[in-house]
């Protein structure tokens, strides 16, 4: 996965994320509901921006950003960007 399609998919959860919380605001999901999927998806942008970073240090190192590799949810949790 290259740097771009990294980006497309952080951006394509953040319009999720931003669609589940007018879902919430209609009434068309439960919270519930919205807030199972929320962390589903916070898991997956810290994932992401985590796997950016790696890629982006990398190659500011010298060494190949296709090498980085996702980490486990639990290593990445919470990721602040």
């Amino acid at each position: 996965m290259k740097d771009g399609d990294i980006l497309t998919h952080i951006s394509r959860l953040i319009t999720e994320e931003h669609d589940l919380r007018t879902s919430l605001a209609a009434g068309s999901i439960s919270s519930h509901e919205e807030n199972h999927r929320i962390r589903n998806i916070e898991e997956a942008l810290d994932q992401a921006w985590d796997l950016l970073r790696q890629r982006r240090a990398r190659r500011e190192f010298g060494e190949d950003p296709a090498a980085a590799s996702p980490r486990p949810i639990d290593e990445v949790e919470d990721y602040h960007q």
